[in-house]
């Protein structure tokens, strides 16, 4: 399980900001924020698989998947 710690250390070892992040997985910049306080309202907050697993893709550049037989679509990289 990806703990509230381990989620901020990915989103900063990527450079992210929390809205960045949280454009890059198509959620809220508030959901980045519970996943790095690991609560709301006092209440634990899980890191879903499918979130946990949208970080690893983006860690390898993964922008979009879009099938098996579709080229994926990679990450920008600055200056390139």
């Amino acid at each position: 399980m990806m703990e509230p710690g381990d989620f901020k250390k990915w989103r900063k070892s990527l450079g992210l900001s929390q809205k960045d992040a949280a454009n890059l997985l198509g959620l809220k910049r508030r959901m980045i924020q519970y996943y790095e306080k690991g609560e709301r309202d006092g209440e634990k907050v899980p890191i879903p698989r499918s979130v946990r697993l949208a970080c690893y893709a983006i860690s390898d550049g993964v922008s979009d998947y879009n099938g098996p037989h579709r080229k994926i679509s990679r990450i920008a990289k600055d200056g390139g």
